[in-house]
């Protein structure tokens, strides 16, 4: 906000500017090492999993910012990386669903074949219950 304003005594006109002062959200590490809320990781980390994938910026600007919206709306002044993690899934579960494998697999930690194939098989059983409740 700008304001302008007139000295009563000397009548110079000077202008002042004014922000909100935000709120410091912290994310709470697996480790439980604490650091400043930062959207701009969860939006690389979208990008990373979108990459050559039929999903544009935009959508993956809007996702990173819902949930930055989320996390501070959470009021608590901490979330876990679990919770960030989480949401950030569920928002490319329903926009892309390699785009949500690539990062779950990173996210969860994924050590074997075997959790890719867990994952796909929800996708794919979701996919099929879909079809069928449509015909």
């Amino acid at each position: 906000m700008r304001r302008r304003r007139e000295c009563i005594k000397c009548g110079r006109r000077f202008t002042t500017f004014e922000q909100i002062e935000e709120m410091r959200m912290m994310v709470v590490k697996r480790d439980q090492r604490r650091e400043p809320f930062d959207g701009n990781k969860v939006l690389k980390g979208i990008i990373v999993a979108c990459e050559k994938r039929p999903v544009g910026m935009d959508t993956m600007q809007e996702i990173a910012d819902d949930i930055e919206r989320a996390v501070y709306e959470n009021g608590s002044g901490e979330i876990l990386t679990d919770e960030v993690g989480e949401m950030v899934c569920e928002a490319l579960r329903k926009v892309d669903p390699v785009a949500y494998v690539r990062f779950a697999s990173v996210y969860r930690q994924f050590e074997d074949v075997g959790q890719f194939k867990d994952i796909v098989d929800v996708l794919d059983g979701r996919r099929k219950r879909s079809a069928k409740s449509s015909s």
